[in-house]
């Protein structure tokens, strides 16, 4: 089954569960029966108005779940849930490793409030995510998840942009897709919401099936397979095998979008053959949507939707025509126009650091600073290529992170790529480095080159040491620990 360009591919408008007043909250038993939690107090409340990890903002009446992340131990600020009215505490199961709650930390109770119930289970992030799924079950509105090396958050940003023309939509805001931030974004749904559009991450083995059996999508949606988190998927084949799982993890309709013009994507669409239908884009066999006459203008690309509607997109890189595409596909499923659609997408606002054309200082700067692979790094330099320029154009390249063994062969390659697309390197970081040498071994003169370890000595190049002037066009592109955004501050900036 194809997508027809003119009408809906079948899929009923969706409509969420609409009579039930207590969809927003949990009793005691509710949380015992989602995480298989061990009651050692009762509280004398019946149920809780919500799910809180933060003792911070936590409201009165909410339960607090205790969970351990990299920098804070939740289980340190029971006290001051408890203290700002917390109805329900959800804590691991004592072994030694906590302290019981003593009777002192529940008398630290907010004014007129009642001491919380305690619950204890094996695992507290993993409780987080049973309620979270608990919490989805309560509704049937359809989930759209999107996963991919490249281009989730810009994806599903699209395709949020799309729906909510029409459908009331809850999405996990900004890259908030691990599993802390997709059962945070599951647990604020409501019977307002008409469809969950979804942004799945994954470094290791096993988290897009564990994120997917959260949120139990229907419609999934993988943008391509690259070169990321190498560290700890070994290739692009353990890459492949771990963003596949999402397709394996469809509910009914159980309906994917993917890519044909990938080559590990293009293998699963001929499997898929069983499915209810298999969508591709680009210009391999069974291709239901795809772009023709694409053009190019200064933080512009536009091209044609199937040779009959133009679309317009307010970016640098003209790979975003697959994101585009992925959400022009999504938003057919649900009766979208293709024509109002492709209008729509022309107000598309990409989200900061992702080839973003930003005016600073009268200079032209392309900002990539959200992250960096191998793949991405070259769909930047290919859209640093692309834009004419009247002066010099400048890269300031950060290290590439999470490539495992190949690091310093992928620092080499995009080296080599840099000199023969720019002007001036400026490497940042000690892999960056390899990158400046395979600059240098290729020819490139050695004036142009420039290696430093901080976002601060970067700016002092770019502003100071080789003054860059308005002719001039920098990309600025590095992995997020790098903090290349830094470049930009306290510099005077325009829209373009």
């Amino acid at each position: 089954m194809s997508i027809p360009l003119e009408k809906s591919a079948g899929l009923d408008s969706p409509r969420p569960v609409r009579d039930r007043s207590s969809l927003t909250g949990f009793t005691i038993q509710e949380l015992i029966q989602a995480v298989g939690a061990v009651a050692v107090r009762s509280g004398s409340t019946a149920a809780f108005s919500g799910i809180s990890t933060d003792s911070r903002t936590i409201a009165p009446g909410e339960a607090f779940i205790a969970i351990k992340g990299d920098n804070f131990d939740g289980h340190e600020f029971i006290a001051e849930a408890v203290k700002r009215g917390a109805g329900c505490v959800i804590r691991k199961r004592s072994r030694g490793e906590y302290p019981a709650i003593s009777q002192t930390v529940l008398g630290r109770v907010s004014s007129g409030g009642a001491p919380p119930a305690i619950l204890e289970v094996e695992d507290t992030i993993k409780a987080y995510g049973d309620i979270a799924r608990f919490h989805r079950r309560r509704f049937s509105a359809p989930v759209i998840a999107v996963t991919g090396s490249n281009g989730k958050t810009t994806t599903k940003e699209m395709i949020s942009w799309l729906l909510s023309e029409k459908y009331s939509v809850l999405k996990n805001p900004g890259t908030k897709n691990n599993h802390i931030g997709l059962p945070a974004a599951l647990l604020d749904l409501d019977e307002n919401h008409d469809i969950i559009v979804l942004e799945i991450g994954t470094n290791h083995f096993g988290e897009v099936e564990y994120l997917a059996r959260i949120c139990e999508p229907n419609i999934g949606i993988i943008t391509n397979i690259g070169q990321s988190h190498l560290e700890y998927l070994g290739n692009e084949q353990g890459v492949y095998r771990e963003k596949s799982a999402l397709i394996r993890e469809l509910h009914s309709p159980g309906i994917a979008l993917l890519n044909a013009d990938d080559i590990f994507l293009k293998e699963e669409v001929f499997r898929n053959n069983a499915r209810p239908f298999v969508i591709g884009f680009g210009s391999t066999a069974r291709v239901d949507l795809y772009s023709s006459r694409i053009a190019r203008s200064p933080g512009m690309v536009s091209f044609r939707l199937n040779g009959k509607y133009g679309v317009s997109l307010k970016t640098a890189g003209r790979h975003n025509i697959y994101n585009a595409l992925a959400a022009l596909a999504a938003g057919s499923l649900f009766g979208m126009r293709f024509e109002d659609m492709s209008r729509r997408l022309s107000g598309f606002e990409f989200p900061a650091g992702r080839l973003k054309i930003r005016l600073i200082g009268g200079v032209n700067f392309i900002d990539d600073t959200y992250n960096s692979n191998p793949f991405s790094f070259r769909q930047a330099l290919r859209a640093l290529e692309d834009m004419a320029c009247k002066g010099r154009k400048i890269v300031v390249m950060g290290d590439m992170l999470e490539l495992g063994e190949f690091e310093k062969k992928f620092h080499r390659e995009a080296g080599k790529s840099a000199a023969g697309v720019c002007d001036v390197l400026i490497t940042v970081g000690s892999l960056s480095r390899f990158a400046a040498g395979e600059a240098r071994a290729c020819g490139f003169h050695a004036g142009g080159i420039f290696t430093c370890t901080s976002s601060a000595e970067a700016r002092d190049i770019l502003f100071n040491k080789i003054k860059v002037m308005k002719n001039d066009l920098v990309l600025v592109k590095g992995s997020r620990r790098l903090k290349l955004e830094q470049i930009f501050e306290t510099r005077e900036e325009h829209s373009v």
